[in-house]
């Protein structure tokens, strides 16, 4: 995809990877950008007239969903960014409401999003549509064992949307990055400004999964070699 002709709309800008994104794709030269995010004072100042347009979305909520299809009518990329994570493992937890809330936003709601901006990529020749996701899609991590899931389901769902809607001419790309130095994430290995140019390349050149950072690439190839190795390894990470 052309990065200089792509109208782009991005998940949960306002903060983390979102707002690297935005800030790469506008230095990139994208010819508009859609900023959203559930308040979106929170991204006002990355705004920029009519090209960096700032919109509230929350994925969960399907009337703001249908909202944002029908006000956006122009994207031919749709970035699926947005996410929670309550740190908590899925045995130890009192309850299981983080679990819930994990599934109905990184699964049900970036669902809710391809599906409704797929007839939109569609009218406009096809498109992309980018989900970020996490190693955590390949590897539990015990102590945080309850994000894991929705990540695993999350890329399932990227893998069958791939082959759904390939016939409309859509590229469906998966990206897999590790722990990314954010406020929810602060001893994280890679900075959100590196993993945006890694997800802009990949994007440029067409590609369907990556795995960006050390970490990440790291437990790749540990997954190619010895799969269960990597388990194991992981499987020492126990909640406190």
């Amino acid at each position: 995809m052309e990065l200089a002709t792509a109208t782009v709309l991005v998940t949960g800008s306002n903060r983390g990877l979102g707002r690297a994104l935005v800030g790469a794709l506008d230095a990139a030269g994208a010819r508009k950008i859609y900023a959203t995010a559930r308040n979106p004072s929170l991204a006002e100042d990355l705004t920029r007239g009519d090209r960096v347009v700032g919109v509230a979305l929350d994925i969960t909520d399907p009337s703001q969903v249908e909202t944002a299809a029908a006000q956006c009518g122009d994207v031919d990329l749709l970035i699926n960014n947005a996410g929670v994570n309550f740190n908590v493992p899925l045995m130890g937890s009192e309850s299981i409401d983080p679990t819930r809330t994990e599934v109905e936003t990184n699964y049900l709601g970036t669902l809710r999003m391809c599906r409704a901006f797929a007839p939109v990529l569609a009218a406009n020749g096809g498109g992309m549509i980018v989900n970020i996701i996490s190693l955590l899609a390949r590897v539990s991590i015990p102590a945080i064992g309850s994000v894991c899931g929705s990540k695993a389901a999350l890329l399932l769902l990227t893998n069958g949307i791939r082959a759904e809607l390939a016939r409309q001419g859509t590229h469906v790309m998966g990206v897999l990055p590790g722990p990314i130095r954010t406020d929810m994430t602060p001893d994280g290995e890679s900075l959100p400004e590196d993993i945006a140019a890694e997800v802009l390349r990949a994007i440029a050149d067409g590609e369907e999964e990556i795995w960006p950072g050390p970490m990440a690439e790291g437990v790749r190839q540990g997954l190619l070699k010895d799969p269960k190795a990597v388990e194991k390894q992981f499987a020492a990470y126990l909640p406190e």
